[in-house]
């Protein structure tokens, strides 16, 4: 079970890597390629929204299904499990969020740049007239 979250945290730290990269001020021309790159790799990567969904789903399926450890008829043990097991949903949780966030960021940030070249293509063109 560890494999998904182990492969959606590596998701997660390419996307926040590739939303550095595609932030960071470069030359026209450089960041033109960095961004038809991005753009290229985006679709693909899509699946990411799904499977993120898929695993919130999961982590609130087990949360409303797990054994509720309170009282006195819980030993130490088996109150340290229980808090482990709800630190680990709340960080795979935090995990599916950013990775959806940092998807739509490094979406939007692409579809801005095209849009900004677009203008600046029609700028130039009502400027050649």
């Amino acid at each position: 079970m560890a494999l998904q979250w182990m492969i959606l945290a590596y998701v997660v730290a390419a996307e926040a890597a590739v939303a550095i990269i595609v932030t960071l001020p470069s030359p026209k021309a450089v960041k033109s390629r960095i961004v038809s790159l991005v753009s290229l790799v985006l679709q693909p990567s899509l699946f990411i929204i799904p499977f993120s969904a898929f695993q919130l789903l999961d982590i609130y399926w087990k949360n409303e299904h797990r054994l509720m450890c309170s009282g006195e008829t819980c030993t130490a043990a088996e109150r340290d499990r229980y808090e482990k097991s709800i630190y680990k949903a709340q960080r795979n949780a935090v995990l599916c969020v950013s990775a959806c966030l940092l998807y739509w960021c490094i979406y939007r940030i692409c579809k801005y740049h095209r849009d900004i070249q677009s203008m600046e293509e029609v700028e130039k063109r009502y400027k050649e007239e």
